[in-house]
């Protein structure tokens, strides 16, 4: 009888805990499903690199393999708006991206400074000409993140706040470009990897820092790629592509699922 008594119980426990998870489930779900999501940006957000381009999106290359994409297709939002865009600056954003947003939008995603910055050029001075002329071009780019992209960032962040007063908006950075003492053999020297590492680290410190003072939340992806730089056995990233150089130093589609993505998940 007793016996009967405690299996009894536990059935009713183990009930009682299926349902609650069943239950808590779908609470997960339906909140997923009320969102309203809106990813902004520059390549690495429209996920330029990572093939699967749709053709839609024109010169803009937004992948099906992009992390907004990705994350989209996992929690299937109430609404799911792409205008994340190849080559977008600060300007970009404000001024073409934001048709979107309104008072119902819920989350917001964004990658933007790097442009800005001149990103693209520093890579192109350190591939073809001296070391000293990359590290100074380098210093330049440091430079224009003190002196100049706060304020655009400013201005952005604000044009997104006044469109979208309640969403939750994550400000995702860049991946160090490099594993340093890793396995080239060839290409950049070691100082200049190094210089391009910390331009990255300053350009994220810059970005970490205006989301701060904005009340968004700033995601570092620096971790999540952290053994996969080039010049690691296993890069998230191309190198130089001369044979399509627009998905130089972009992610793969390795890096969109298995960096991007699950670094915003957590911040969203």
């Amino acid at each position: 009888m007793k016996l009967s008594r405690f299996a009894a119980f536990a059935s009713s426990l183990l009930l009682g805990s299926v349902l609650a998870l069943t239950g808590a489930g779908a609470a997960q779900a339906a909140e997923s499903a009320a969102l309203d999501y809106v990813a902004l940006g520059d390549s690495y957000s429209s996920g330029v690199g990572a093939g699967s381009y749709d053709s839609a999106s024109g010169d803009c290359k937004r992948s099906t393999k992009a992390y907004p994409r990705l994350w989209a297709n996992a929690n299937a939002p109430s609404s799911f708006a792409f205008t994340a865009c190849s080559g977008a600056v600060t300007t970009d954003v404000t001024t073409k991206q934001l048709a979107p947003l309104s008072s119902a939008t819920d989350l917001v995603s964004l990658t933007v400074g790097g442009n800005d910055a001149g990103f693209a050029d520093v890579m192109t001075t350190c591939v073809l000409q001296s070391e000293s002329t990359c590290v100074n071009r380098v210093n330049q780019a440091k430079a224009y993140v003190d002196s100049t992209l706060p304020a655009r960032l400013d201005a952005t962040y604000n044009a997104i706040r006044a469109k979208a007063p309640a969403a939750r908006v994550v400000v995702l950075g860049y991946p160090r470009f490099y594993q340093l003492n890793g396995g080239c053999v060839a290409g950049l020297s070691e100082t200049e990897r190094a210089a391009i590492n910390g331009a990255s680290d300053h350009l994220n410190a810059a970005l970490a820092k205006r989301a701060a003072d904005h009340g968004f939340a700033f995601a570092s992806v620096v971790p999540a790629f952290t053994g996969h730089e080039i010049c690691s056995s296993s890069s998230w990233l191309h190198s130089v592509n001369w044979l399509n150089i627009g998905e130089s130093y972009h992610p793969t589609a390795n890096g969109q699922s298995g960096g991007y993505l699950p670094t915003f998940r957590n911040a969203a």
